[in-house]
C-alpha cells in the first residue's frame, strides 16, 4: 500500500532542526517506508540529516510518499504536523 500528498510549509521558520526532528520522530513511529520530496530532491523522512537537506523554507512545497502496511495513517499524521506549522504557529 502506499499513499502521497502535497503540504506547504507554514511555519515561520520552515523545516529547521527541531521541526525536522519532530517529523523523522513521528515517522519513525510508522513501519511504512517515508520519503519527502522537494524540487525533484527525494529524501529519507526518516533521516534527520535527509530531511534538514531539503532546506524546505516557510512556503515550500514538500511532496510526502508512504510505501507499507500503515502508508495511509501514516500520511495523515505527517500531513497534519506539517499543516499545523509542527506546533509553532504561523
Amino acid at each position: 500500500m502506499s499513499a502521497r500528498g502535497s503540504f506547504t510549509i507554514v511555519n515561520a521558520l520552515g523545516l529547521h532542526a527541531r521541526a525536522a526532528a519532530q517529523l523523522v520522530k513521528l515517522a519513525n513511529r510508522f513501519r511504512c517506508d517515508v520519503y519527502l520530496e522537494k524540487e525533484e530532491q527525494e529524501v529519507n523522512g526518516k533521516s534527520i540529516m535527509g530531511v534538514l537537506m531539503l532546506a524546505a523554507t516557510r512556503g515550500s512545497t514538500i511532496l510526502v510518499r508512504t510505501e507499507g502496511e500503515d502508508a495511509e495513517p501514516a500520511l495523515k499524521a505527517l500531513g497534519e504536523l506539517i499543516d499545523n506549522g509542527f506546533g509553532e504557529g504561523t
